[in-house]
C-alpha cells in the first residue's frame, strides 16, 4: 500500500510547503517513489504471477453493492507502476526550470495526485475500484489544464470533459451490468461470469468506448491534438506518456478477459481502426506547422499500432507491445520536452519561424536528434524490438495489414526528421537560444539511457511480464 499512499501524502504536503522549496521537495518526493517501486521490483517473483497488497484489516471487507478492496500487482501491473513513478520523476525534473509552474503548490500537488490515481488504476483488482481511480485520474489533469493551460483553453477543456465523461459512463454501465451476474466487482468474480454472445458484446462495447477514447483510437481521437496543444507541457507529458497507457492496460486486464466471446468478433475491427489511426495520424503530423501538434499526432500513430497488437493475444506480440508501451512513454516525454524548451526560450512553436538552432545550442541539438532516432525505432533502441514484434504478429495475422501498419516506420521518419530539420538547421535566425540547463540535460540523459538499455537488453521487460501475459492468454483459451 505504500506505493499508493506515498504520492497521496506528497500531494497533501505540497499544499503547505513554501514556494521556494516546492521544486526540490517535488523532485525529492518523486525520487523516493521511484526508489520504493524499485524495491518492490527487486522483491518480486514473476513465477508467482500475482502479489496481493490488500491490508489484512480490509481483506474481508465487502461494502454494499459488492465492492471489494482488492489491490495487488502482477508483472504487467508492476511494469506500469515502475513506469509511472519514473515518468513522474522525469516530468518534474524536466519542468524544474519552468519556475512559474514548478514553484506553484497547485502544480506539484496535482502531479502527485495524478501519480497516486494512476497507481490506483494499475494496482486495483476490483472493477469498481478500478473505475473510481480511473475517474480520479481525470481531476488533476483537468485542474492542471484549467490553471496552467493556454489562454484559449475553455472550448478544448469542454471537449476533453465530454469525451472522457461519455467514455467513462459507458464503462460504468458495463460494470454494473456484468455485476448482476457476479457476487462482487472482484476481478476473479467478474471474469468467471459466463455471458451470452449478445451480453458480451454490450459489456465489451462499454469498456471499448472508454478505452478507445483514452488511447485514443481512430475515430475517437479528435479531442487529443487540441488538448495536447493547449495543455501545459507537464499535462501533455502526463496525457501522452501515462494516461493513455491506462487504457492499454485496461484492455489487457479488463476488456479482453471479461468478454472473450466479443473479442473474437471485434478483433478485426480494432486492428483496422488501429491501422487507420497509424496512417491517418502520421499524415496529419506531416502537415503540421506547430511542433507540439506534430508530436501529438505522432503519439496517436504509435499507440494505434500497440492497440492493434494487443488484441492478437500472441505472447511474442504482447511482449512487444509491453516494450513499445515503455518506449513510447520515454520518447513522448523527450519529444514534448524538446517542444517545451523551444517554446519557453523563443515563445513560438511554429516550425517555419525556427531554424539554425543547432549552431547556438549544440547540446540541445544532439539530444533532440537522439530522441528523434529513438522515435523512429532505429536498432539498439527499445522501439526497434517493440515494433519488430508487433509487426511480426500482424504479419502472421494478415500480410496486407502488416504492410499498412509498417508504414508507421516510414512516415515517422518523415514527420520527426522534418521537425528536427526545420528547427535545428537552415538559415540561422536572430535568436538568443541558451543551451541546456543541467536538469534538462539530465532528463534527456535518463530518457536515452532507458531507451538504449532496454533496446540492447529487452529481456528485463520480458522476464517481468511474460508469466502474466501467459496467464492472460491461457485464460482466453479456456474461455
Amino acid at each position: 500500500m505504500e506505493l499508493l499512499l506515498t504520492p497521496s501524502l506528497f500531494a497533501l504536503v505540497a499544499l503547505v510547503v513554501p514556494g521556494k522549496l516546492q521544486r526540490p521537495f517535488a523532485l525529492i518526493g518523486s525520487l523516493i517513489a521511484v526508489m520504493m517501486a524499485l524495491c518492490v521490483y527487486g522483491g518480486y517473483n514473476p513465477a508467482q504471477v500475482y502479489q496481493s497488497i490488500t491490508p489484512a484489516c480490509l481483506a474481508n471487507y465487502i461494502a454494499p453493492f459488492g465492492l471489494t478492496f482488492q489491490m495487488g500487482y502482477d508483472g504487467v501491473a508492476l511494469m506500469m507502476v515502475l513506469l509511472t513513478n519514473i515518468i513522474t520523476f522525469l516530468i518534474l525534473l524536466s519542468n524544474y526550470q519552468n519556475q512559474s509552474n514548478a514553484s506553484d503548490k497547485r502544480f506539484n500537488a496535482m502531479i502527485f495526485m495524478m501519480q497516486a490515481a494512476l497507481l490506483g488504476v494499475f494496482l486495483s483488482n476490483d472493477g469498481m475500484l478500478f473505475y473510481i481511480f480511473w475517474e480520479l485520474s481525470l481531476i488533476p489533469v483537468f485542474m492542471l489544464f484549467f490553471w496552467f493551460g493556454a489562454p484559449e483553453r475553455r472550448k478544448t477543456l469542454m471537449t476533453f470533459f465530454i469525451y472522457t465523461f461519455v467514455g467513462s459512463l459507458a464503462m460504468l454501465f458495463s460494470l454494473i451490468y456484468i455485476k448482476t451476474f457476479s457476487p462482487s466487482f472482484g476481478h476473479g468474480d467478474l471474469i468467471a461470469v459466463t455471458l451470452t454472445t449478445q451480453s458480451a458484446c454490450w459489456v465489451f462495447g462499454g469498456f471499448f468506448i472508454a478505452f478507445a477514447v483514452k488511447i485514443p483510437l481512430f475515430p475517437f481521437h479528435t479531442w487529443q491534438p487540441q488538448t495536447y496543444t493547449k495543455s501545459p507541457m507537464a499535462g501533455t507529458m502526463l496525457l501522452s506518456a501515462l494516461m493513455l497507457k491506462m487504457a492499454l492496460f485496461g484492455m489487457l486486464k479488463w476488456l479482453m478477459p471479461l468478454a472473450p466471446e466479443a473479442l473474437n468478433c471485434m478483433r478485426p475491427v480494432i486492428i483496422t481502426l488501429g491501422v487507420i489511426g497509424v496512417i491517418y495520424a502520421a499524415i496529419m503530423a506531416i502537415k503540421q506547422s506547430d511542433i507540439k501538434t506534430t508530436f501529438a499526432y505522432a503519439s496517436i500513430s504509435h499507440v494505434g499500432l500497440i492497440a492493434a497488437g494487443l488484441v492478437l493475444l500472441n505472447i511474442d506480440t504482447l511482449a512487444g507491445a509491453m516494450v513499445q508501451i515503455v518506449n513510447h512513454s520515454f520518447v513522448a516525454v523527450g519529444l514534448f520536452l524538446c517542444a517545451d524548451i523551444i517554446e519557453r526560450r523563443l515563445n513560438t512553436r511554429n516550425l517555419y519561424e525556427l531554424g539554425g538552432l543547432a549552431t547556438q545550442a549544440p547540446k540541445f541539438a544532439f539530444w533532440f536528434g537522439s530522441i528523434v532516432f529513438a522515435g523512429v525505432s532505429v536498432p539498439l533502441t527499445s522501439g526497434f524490438i517493440g515494433e519488430f514484434l508487433l509487426l511480426k504478429g500482424l504479419f502472421e495475422y494478415n500480410v496486407v495489414t502488416a504492410v499498412l501498419a509498417g508504414t508507421t516506420l516510414i512516415l515517422a521518419c518523415v514527420y520527426t526528421f522534418r521537425a528536427f530539420q526545420l528547427s535545428m538547421f537552415g538559415p540561422s535566425k536572430n535568436f538568443n537560444f541558451p543551451d541546456l540547463h543541467i536538469t534538462e540535460w539530465l532528463s534527456f540523459f535518463i530518457i536515452m539511457a532507458a531507451v538504449v538499455v532496454l533496446g540492447v537488453y529487452p529481456q528485463i521487460i520480458f522476464d517481468l511480464v511474460t508469466p502474466s501475459l501467459e496467464a492472460i492468454v491461457n485464460l482466453q483459451i479456456l474461455n
